[in-house]
């Protein structure tokens, strides 16, 4: 790897970012670990929910990023490229433990009555809470909700909801086919609901 001259303005323009990690400049390595880390880490935390496993599978992007960063295109950037990596890192780690497996679901789900009717239904307010203390309380419940669902189901739901994959890009990094992603979302978007919609009608605290 090689230093360079090329000044830290050169490297904020991201064609020249790109020849030069492509050259082996390793200011532009340095730089591009200094500031993608901490949000590739919160991208592997939302899948693998350990800290170690997160910092592993950030560690792996990074090595398997740069070996193959002559056939980088760009298509996208440097940063998206990155994510899909680690994200792809963690899936890989989930998978090797069995956690991508089918788990029921059901007991999640809302419950309807005889006649179809939601049993559970409840309005949620319209309006953001007030108070930027309560939005991050409420973020932090919701979160905790969807650790709550099991790792097929959240993975599906983090993919397509938080990461804004497609269906198509998040069913062909779970390995299933698209129907079944789909049901899967579905599934788990109900699920989620059931069990946040608790704390709109102050049955619990977030």
């Amino acid at each position: 790897m090689e230093r360079s001259e090329t000044g830290q303005q050169d490297l904020d323009d991201e064609a020249v970012l790109v020849e030069r990690l492509k050259a082996g400049d390793e200011r532009a390595y340095e730089l591009v670990v200094r500031r993608e880390t901490g949000r590739l880490l919160a991208a592997a935390r939302r899948l693998v929910r350990d800290e170690a496993t997160a910092h592993d599978c950030v560690q792996e992007a990074f090595l398997s990023a740069f070996r193959a960063i002559d056939s980088f295109e760009p298509r996208s950037s440097v940063g998206a490229w990155l994510n899909r990596i680690t994200i792809n890192a963690a899936l890989m780690r989930l998978r090797k433990e069995r956690r991508l497996a089918e788990t029921p679901i059901d007991d999640l789900l809302p419950v309807f009555d005889a006649d179809g009717w939601r049993r559970d239904l409840v309005d949620v307010p319209d309006d953001d809470p007030e108070s930027e203390l309560e939005r991050r309380r409420i973020r932090e419940f919701v979160r905790a909700k969807i650790d709550m669902l099991p790792d097929g189901y959240r993975t599906a739901l983090i993919l397509r909801d938080l990461e804004g994959w497609s269906t198509r890009e998040a069913a062909e990094a779970l390995g299933i086919a698209e129907g079944a992603m789909k049901v899967r979302l579905h599934r788990a978007r109900a699920a989620l609901k059931s069990l946040i919609e608790p704390i709109w009608t102050g049955e619990v605290s977030a």
